[in-house]
C-alpha cells in the first residue's frame, strides 16, 4: 500500500538510503531525527571499530594476492557499512601479510561483517520513514526495518514477534536445518573465513547460528581429504542467501501493517432468510 497523501513525507527516500549506507545514521539525520541518527552511528561504527581494532584491520588479508583488487570488499558484508568500507580501504588497503593472525581476529570479523548486515536493515527502515514520515496511520508490530535485522540475528525471529508463529517455527528448522547439514557434509571445514573468504560471507547472513557454529566448531586445521566439503561448503552459503529472503518477507509484512495494508476479512455467507 502506497502512503496517502495525507502522509507527508520527510524526505526523498533513495537520497535517506544512499545517506544511510554511506554513513549509518545520516539518513535519519536528513529526515529529522537526531537521536535515531546518534544511536544507530555509534551502535555500527562502534562494532566496526571494535571489530577492526581486534582484528588489525586484516580481513581482506584472508584473499589471495591475485583478488585483492580495489573491488574485493564488494561481495562482503562490510559493504552494507560502505562508508567504514570505503575509509579502511582508503587509508589502511592491505596491510602487510602478519606471521600469526591476531587473537581477536575470527571475533572482529565477525563484528565488522555484523556492522554491515545490520546497516543494511536500517538503510531499508530509512527508506520506510522517509515514505510514511511521522503520521503512518497504523503502528502496530514491530517496525521493517528492525523485523529484518531480527530475522538476520536469529532466522524466523521476526515472524515469532510479528505473531506468526508456525511461520517462524518452520524458517527456523529448514534454514538452520540445511546449514547444519552443510556442516556435517563438511565436517566443519566450512566454517573459516580465510578458507572460504565469499562462501563465508554467504553462510554469515544466517546471523546467530552461523557464528556460534564458527566459534564453537570451525578454525580447524584441513588435515586430511574431505569426501563432501565442496557441498557442504555450497549448502551452507544457500541457508544464508535464503535467509536474504525471508528478512524481506519479515520487511515486508510489517511495512503494510504499519500502513495499514492488511487482507480484508473473508465475506460471511449471507443467511437464507426462513
Amino acid at each position: 500500500m502506497t502512503p496517502s497523501l495525507a502522509t507527508p513525507r520527510k524526505g526523498d527516500p533513495i537520497v535517506a538510503m544512499l545517506l544511510t549506507w554511506l554513513v549509518p545514521g545520516a539518513g535519519h539525520l536528513y529526515l529529522g531525527r537526531p537521536r535515531r541518527a546518534l544511536a544507530a552511528f555509534v551502535l555500527i561504527e562502534g562494532l566496526y571499530v571494535l571489530g577492526f581494532v581486534l582484528s588489525a584491520g586484516l580481513f581482506l588479508n584472508l584473499l589471495p594476492a591475485e583478488m585483492r583488487g580495489r573491488f574485493a570488499g564488494v561481495l562482503t558484508p562490510e559493504v552494507g557499512n560502505l562508508g567504514a568500507l570505503l575509509v579502511h580501504l582508503s587509508r589502511v588497503g592491505f596491510l602487510e601479510q602478519p606471521r600469526a593472525w591476531p587473537a581477536g581476529m575470527h571475533l572482529g570479523m565477525a563484528l565488522t561483517a555484523a556492522s554491515g548486515v545490520l546497516n543494511f536493515a536500517l538503510v531499508s527502515q530509512a527508506n520506510f520513514d522517509a515514505r510514511v514520515g511521522e503520521s503512518s496511520p497504523a503502528q502496530r508490530g514491530p517496525a521493517p526495518g528492525f523485523a529484518a535485522a531480527l530475522t538476520w540475528l536469529v532466522p524466523g525471529l521476526g515472524h515469532w514477534l510479528q505473531g506468526r508463529r508456525k511461520r517462524a517455527l518452520a524458517i527456523f528448522v529448514m534454514l538452520v536445518g540445511l546449514f547444519l547439514l552443510g556442516v556435517f557434509l563438511a565436517e566443519g571445514f566450512n566454517l573459516d573465513r580465510e578458507r572460504h573468504f565469499y562462501y563465508w560471507a554467504g553462510q554469515f547472513l544466517l546471523g546467530l547460528p552461523a557464528i556460534a557454529a564458527e566459534f564453537l566448531a570451525g578454525h580447524a586445521r584441513l588435515d586430511h581429504d574431505v569426501a563432501y566439503l565442496d557441498a557442504g561448503v555450497v549448502l551452507g552459503c544457500v541457508a544464508g542467501m535464503l535467509n536474504v529472503l525471508v528478512m524481506l518477507d519479515a520487511y515486508g509484512w510489517s511495512e503494510d501493517r504499519r500502513l495499514g495494508d492488511e487482507p480484508a476479512p473473508a465475506p460471511t455467507p449471507a443467511r437464507s432468510e426462513a
